[in-house]
């Protein structure tokens, strides 16, 4: 992952391009190239002038298990194989050389896949000029007139201009046509073949509603953004002079054989706006100019043969187009000598390398290199538009990391407010470029939900309208009579007034009939003037009372709205009372509902620790009460025992010793007693009727029975044979077979009765009243005790079985 960046820093003030609450989205469109050959198989369709299909291609189906899906995207516009340049101008560069006339920037940039006619749209080839020589075409036509002359404007190295007066203008350019080898271009040169026909445009395009008491000037610049460096490609270095020519596909084979240049870096201006330093800016004064500067940086561009592309590009350019802007004086003679009256407006047309896979383009060595600066400056810009498109849908604020890339990073002004956005995606249909034009597509998608800030119109100079033709005579049509001629025509004409004879009287009665007739006319036209001056005082007599009635029934409209709006505003501070009031008892509820809360987890653990004890106290009572049943069975045979001895009977019959028999004597067990077990001679033997008694379990036996008990033999810890029965019930398997599962375990104990070991028991007899010994004591007796549990039961001793008692003889 990258480091992070540095954060930008936060506009102190509202910058005057910048419009916080009208928003428009960024505008993409979509061009679509035309196939190489006529059954190549395609894998774009376009649907309308909006929406464009893609199809899965016959490939890639059979490798995703014949997955077939469509998608369809939508765009601003669309423009099929058979669009023309100047139909895909007028839709998309012409609103925004319009609103760069009018002191508003722009940035048009082409994205797609290498290949896909990005720089055909740009540049456009002999005979059918691209977007740029259209939009100088434009510019020239809409302000030939009106420029100011060379060198009246003059750029520094602060993102700025300056403005000199007449004179020092022309002792510049008196200086700089001096030079021996001048760099600006002349106007007077004959324009290069090469590309003469590429800005030869048929048709005339004008802005509409230009500036006239103002002066223009046009300033280019041309740069490129190489392995994320910045290069000025109008940077005066040696390089081979060689003229490109034109392949098959009427595309410029441009030079690559130069010294690079110095890279440059990005800085800010006073306005925080990012420009680049020590660029080259040239002002031109027409399309011929203007071209011959982007031409010559043109051949310095670097571009490179890959399997793809015969002459793919190999990084970002930038051409810029900076119109300034200043208005007359009040004389309508001079450019205005103040530099706070300039307006710079400026339009950036960014011509992307592609972005392409090294799978592909078989790419090594620099050109991989290069392919990797490419795609990772376009990841950025994905991501820059992610983050914006995330934060303006979602309310977040999310650093947009313009600082990754020198591509996102000099046009972060743009997004941040200071113009239009408008993007050409450029696509290939064949079906080689499918998932590049999907990731393409993705793109766009994203691209058209981020909104931009609305520039605002600049501000008005304050002087009169009107001051470039205010000394001429006529107006600016300079054919049109003036009123005074036309009132002298509509006069008789004079006769002649010469006389030539003394006794002529008729030349001085003519003279004075149609001086009379003048007189009379003048007369009738000064009672028709004022007459309609009267009427036209009456007029405005009327109109001044109709307006006066007007601007009282919307004053008595105010004060009522005045008086509205005041109820309305206490009306408001009432609310806000009484909502402070609300905010402040929810906050006190908030606290007592946090503190009822703590309280009341409090209670719940302290209620459930009461639980957990009271569960610890049942469990421990129910294993007493186990006890003490033991003991109390143990204690009441032991009486019994002993009552039963004291009544002697002579004429009962001999007990028979009784073998110890199993709880499940019913059922049929087996009888597995290993063979090196030994016999021992205690009192109580196991016995279980039809039991099948075998040395090794097998599965014949198990499956006869319905019980299973192990005899088991072990030395105590006293040295004596502790014998353990491990009783078990037979379960048939679903494989066929038999399991045993454990039940219980009845251990036989034999003990010695040397009085110096303690006899082992699970309770504690109760002592005698008397102090002696029972007969509980003895040998017998304590051999003939089996203890019996159930496997792994946790309630002790308590359960107990015991046997019946060997019966003494009297």
């Amino acid at each position: 992952m990258k480091s992070a960046r540095a954060k930008t820093p936060r506009k102190p003030i509202v910058k005057k391009g910048s419009q916080t609450n009208l928003k428009d989205p960024v505008g993409v469109y979509c061009r679509v190239r035309p196939l190489g050959f006529p059954d190549q198989e395609c894998c774009i369709e376009v649907i309308n002038n909006t929406t464009v299909q893609l199809h899965t291609p016959e490939g890639y189906r059979l490798n995703r298990n014949g997955d077939y899906k469509e998608t369809q995207y939508s765009f601003k516009q669309v423009f099929g194989t058979h669009t023309t340049q100047k139909e895909l101008f007028d839709v998309v560069a012409n609103p925004l050389v319009d609103d760069l006339i009018h002191g508003k920037n722009g940035l048009l940039f082409t994205y797609g896949v290498t290949g896909s006619g990005k720089t055909h749209t740009m540049t456009g080839s002999p005979g059918e000029g691209g977007l740029l020589p259209r939009c100088l075409d434009m510019i020239f036509n809409s302000i030939g007139s009106f420029q100011a002359k060379r060198y009246v404007f003059k750029s520094n190295d602060r993102n700025s201009m300056d403005i000199q007066c007449e004179v020092d203008a022309l002792l510049e350019r008196q200086k700089r046509e001096a030079m021996p080898n001048p760099k600006t271009p002349s106007s007077k040169r004959q324009v290069d073949p090469e590309f003469a026909d590429m800005i030869t445009v048929q048709e005339f395009c004008k802005a509409e509603e230009v500036d006239e008491d103002s002066v223009y000037g046009v300033f280019v610049s041309y740069i490129e953004i190489y392995n994320n460096y910045i290069y000025d490609l109008l940077e005066e270095v040696p390089f081979d002079p060689i003229k490109p020519k034109w392949n098959s596909c009427s595309t410029p084979m441009r030079n690559t054989d130069f010294v690079p240049p110095q890279s440059k870096l990005l800085r800010e201006d006073k306005n925080h706006n990012m420009y680049v330093a020590g660029c080259t800016e040239v002002e031109v004064k027409s399309t011929e100019e203007a071209f011959e500067v982007f031409w010559r940086g043109q051949k310095k561009r670097r571009i490179a043969n890959t399997h793809l592309n015969r002459e793919s590009s190999r990084s970002h350019s930038v051409f810029n187009i900076k119109l300034v802007q200043a208005p007359l004086d009040a004389d309508g003679d001079n450019v205005l000598q103040e530099k706070e009256q300039i307006t710079i407006s400026q339009l950036s047309l960014v011509d992307l390398a592609g972005s392409e896979r090294t799978n592909r383009t078989r790419a090594e060595g620099n050109r991989l290199r290069e392919a990797g600066n490419i795609n990772q400056s376009l990841m950025t810009l994905r991501t820059c538009m992610d983050v914006l498109r995330e934060n303006q849908m979602y309310g977040t604020n999310k650093m947009v990391p313009y600082r990754d890339s020198k591509l996102t990073h000099l046009f972060k002004n743009y997004f941040d407010g200071e113009g239009k956005v408008r993007m050409i995606v450029c696509v290939n249909p064949k079906a080689e470029d499918y998932e590049e034009n999907l990731q393409v597509m993705r793109f766009a998608e994203v691209t058209q939900e981020v909104e931009v800030a609305r520039p605002v119109d600049k501000a008005i100079c304050g002087l009169t309208p009107g001051r470039r033709y205010r000394n001429q005579p006529r107006g600016p049509i300079g054919n049109e009579p003036l009123v005074t001629d036309v009132v002298l025509q509509s006069f008789p004409p004079l006769p002649s007034c010469e006389i030539l004879d003394i006794n002529d009287e008729q030349t001085l009665p003519r003279l004075i009939e149609a001086l009379e007739k003048r007189h009379h006319l003048r007369q009738m036209m000064i009672d028709e003037f004022n007459k309609q001056s009267n009427a036209f005082k009456a007029l405005l007599q009327e109109f001044d009372n109709a307006v006066l009635s007007k601007e009282n029934h919307m004053q008595g409209k105010l004060n009522e709205k005045e008086k509205m709006i005041s109820g309305q505003k206490l009306e408001i501070e009432r609310l806000e009372k009484k909502n402070k009031t609300l905010e402040y008892k929810i906050e006190i509820l908030e606290k007592t509902t946090t503190i009822y809360e703590e309280d009341k987890r409090n209670l719940q653990q302290e209620l459930e620790t009461q639980n957990q004890k009271l569960q610890r106290q049942f469990s421990d009572k129910r294993r007493l009460e186990a006890r003490l049943q033991g003991m109390v069975t143990e204690t009441t045979m032991k009486w019994e025992k002993e009552c039963f001895l004291f009544q002697p009977d002579q004429n009962a019959p001999p007990i028979r010793l009784r073998h110890r028999r199993s709880r499940s004597a019913g059922d049929r067990w087996v009888d597995h007693k290993p063979a090196s077990n030994m016999q021992t001679e205690t009192v109580m033997q196991p016995h279980v009727p039809h039991a099948i008694t075998v040395s090794v379990a097998n599965e014949k036996a198990l499956a006869k029975c319905e019980k299973y008990m192990l005899t088991h033999q072990e030395l105590a810890s006293d040295g004596e044979i502790e014998t353990k029965l491990i009783k078990g019930d037979i379960y048939k398997t679903r494989g066929g077979g038999q399991s045993v599962q454990f039940t219980d375990i009845e251990t036989l104990k034999q003990e010695s009765p040397n009085g110096s070991r303690k006899r082992r028991s699970s309770t504690v007899a109760p002592a005698q009243p008397d102090g002696a010994e029972s007969e509980w004591t003895d040998v017998e007796t304590r051999c003939s005790v089996a203890v019996e549990m159930k496997a792994g039961s946790q309630l002790g001793p308590g359960y107990q079985h015991h046997a019946q008692p060997k019966r003494k003889k009297p």
